[in-house]
């Protein structure tokens, strides 16, 4: 199956990608199959399992769902028209989706969360229901969010792992990291020229390179947005947004003889911190590859082209092409989700793509960007997923710092190496999956261990 650069980096809305942006999509993607279907429906109703039931509040999946049932989409998320839209939503008991009639819908009795009953398909599960004017259902869906904004049905989860073995009719088809190396040992190309050239199947070379232009633009806007907002964050923690004003200390510092060599660790952070406070907060993001790892890739882009001597914005599509190659890997043999594999498979993930996608524009072989990926996800290995109060604030935002931080690291040990190392990138993806498979529920996104239950959190 081929997992574009456009399917790894989705412009949407936080804070969370498989908690919000999955349940928004769910939501649009059932409206979908009513309007194709013989009934007439009367009524909505949606029920919430496993970690969507757990950290549903703080993640704002109740609100995410509603929207996505009143026919809103992530990509082109309108936040004034949102409010106005729940606001007669809990006026009226009603959705008006376009295209169907005024359904009822009641939030509060409507809209259930499910502790008690995960379904079986994945640790994000929902499921979608039409009632006609009695309330008995006549139409309904399981959906699941796997990470990244990415939603299956109960069908299409089954079929996932045909669809992944099966021919994508790219030119260069790797759906592992040896593939990936002997492919471009033959054909003497990069990996960003492998991915370009795949992703020219489906697409013109003006789209793609629009597209993905238009990626940075939204990552790189996230950042300066980021760094001149301040206040509080929503949700109840009471967490204050730090990178403001840790972005004027360090602009104050430049010129003044004070700046120890460390300090270059603090533009990182605070390049990420800007972006996953903006997550937090429900700006607008890309997903690299989900909301809670959001900052990590643009923080290391643009540490790049703003602290690395010879950077330059024309390399930006390599990066990101790079990047995507091996997001997609991690993808297609582990996870990206949080629920499924804890924040190794989020904030992990994500360090692996950007460690990749900044050791290739700096000059490095294949062999060496592999490298830089493996290092970058092998030291977050059995990292849990435990946000306090199920918000995307404590501990994610200050992790996608040092995630930032681990990824520069890692392309720079690569780039002294050769490129022969002793642990494959396919081995720490597949420890990755067995880690993530092997770790207790309540490491998983639910919000029931770790940081969680040892942090006041109100």
């Amino acid at each position: 199956m081929f997992l574009s650069v456009f399917d790894m980096f989705k412009i949407g809305v936080g804070p969370s990608s498989s908690h919000t942006m999955g349940p928004m999509v769910a939501g649009a993607r059932f409206l979908d199959l009513l309007r194709g279907s013989p009934f007439h429906p009367k009524g909505l109703k949606a029920s919430l399992h496993g970690s969507l039931a757990f950290t549903g509040k703080g993640h704002a999946t109740d609100r995410a769902t509603i929207l996505g049932l009143a026919g809103f989409a992530p990509d082109t998320y309108d936040h004034e028209k949102a409010e106005t839209v729940l606001a007669t939503i809990d006026a009226t008991g009603t959705v008006t989706p376009p295209g169907l009639p005024a359904l009822t819908f009641r939030p509060e009795t409507d809209l259930v969360f499910d502790y008690g009953h995960p379904l079986p398909g994945h640790a994000n599960g929902m499921v979608l229901m039409a009632t006609d004017a009695q309330g008995d259902v006549i139409l309904q869906e399981t959906y699941y969010s796997i990470g990244g904004g990415f939603v299956l049905t109960d069908a299409e989860l089954s079929e996932a792992g045909k669809k992944a073995k099966a021919a994508s009719g790219t030119p260069y088809p790797f759906q592992n990291a040896a593939e990936m190396l002997e492919m471009a040992a033959s054909s003497g190309k990069s990996i960003a020229e492998m991915k370009r050239e795949n992703e020219l199947k489906f697409r013109s070379r003006t789209e793609l390179d629009q597209g993905m232009a238009r990626l940075w633009q939204v990552m790189n806007d996230c950042i300066d947005r980021g760094m001149a907002t301040d206040g509080i964050l929503p949700g109840g923690l009471k967490v204050r947004r730090r990178a403001k004003g840790i972005h004027e200390a360090l602009l104050a510092e430049r010129g003044m003889n004070l700046t120890a060599p460390h300090t270059i660790n603090d533009w990182m952070s605070v390049y990420a911190m800007a972006v996953n406070e903006e997550n937090a907060a429900g700006g607008q993001v890309v997903t690299a590859p989900t909301n809670g790892a959001a900052g990590v890739l643009p923080a290391v882009i643009r540490y790049w082209l703003d602290h690395v001597p010879g950077a330059s914005q024309s390399k930006i599509g390599d990066f990101l092409l790079t990047a995507a190659a091996v997001g997609g890997i991690v993808k297609t043999n582990a996870s990206i989700s949080g629920a499924e594999c804890g924040c190794q498979a989020e904030v992990g993930s994500a360090a692996a793509m950007a460690a990749a996608g900044l050791c290739a524009v700096m000059g490095g072989s294949v062999e060496q960007v592999e490298n830089a990926a493996e290092i970058a996800l092998e030291h977050h290995l059995g990292m849990t997923c435990d946000p306090v109060k199920g918000l995307v604030q404590v501990p994610c935002i200050e992790r996608n710092g040092l995630g930032a931080i681990k990824a520069v690291s890692a392309a720079s040990l690569a780039l002294r190496g050769d490129g022969k190392h002793l642990v494959p990138l396919d081995a720490a993806i597949e420890t990755m999956r067995q880690t993530g498979k092997d770790m207790h529920e309540k490491y998983k996104e639910t919000s029931l261990g770790g940081l969680a239950v040892n942090v006041p959190n109100c």
